[in-house]
């Protein structure tokens, strides 16, 4: 059962560290700088990857658990501590993902803004160049 408990902790451990990353570069985010954004979603693929191995390791200590075993009312405590512990840590990650969708949403949607200004005074630009225009010269032609 300490396995059990051992591995609860181990992911909500790296919980942890998935929480603090996204919260790091959301203060990037949030001034404009998306330098780190490959490096960001790799580092977390990393994390979730470890998370699914620790899932998978709680997952077989329970199936290999003797069924004899008798859950102490401790170890039902801290099973349920670590429990509450990552709802919470899964919880406020879930925050996070949606306030950095909404950045980046944001970001593009003026990045896409800005796009269509450019291609505005394009136009605007060129139809004011000088000399025939280039239509006129095939007819010419």
């Amino acid at each position: 059962m300490q396995e059990v408990i051992n591995l609860l902790n181990q992911k909500n451990s790296h919980l942890e560290r998935f929480l603090k990353h996204n919260e790091k570069e959301i203060l990037n985010f949030t001034d404009g700088n998306f330098d780190n954004l490959e490096y960001f979603y790799n580092a977390r693929e990393v994390i979730l990857d470890m998370i699914g191995c620790l899932d998978k390791m709680i997952e077989e200590a329970q199936r290999t658990m003797d069924p004899e075993l008798k859950l102490t009312n401790e170890n039902r405590a801290l099973i349920l501590k670590e429990l509450d512990r990552k709802n919470d840590l899964v919880t406020q990650i879930l925050s996070q993902d949606l306030q950095i969708l909404s950045i980046i949403e944001k970001a593009k949607s003026g990045i896409i803004k800005e796009l269509a200004q450019v291609r505005a005074a394009k136009k605007a630009v060129g139809s004011y160049k000088s000399g025939p225009a280039e239509s006129q010269l095939n007819e010419k032609v």
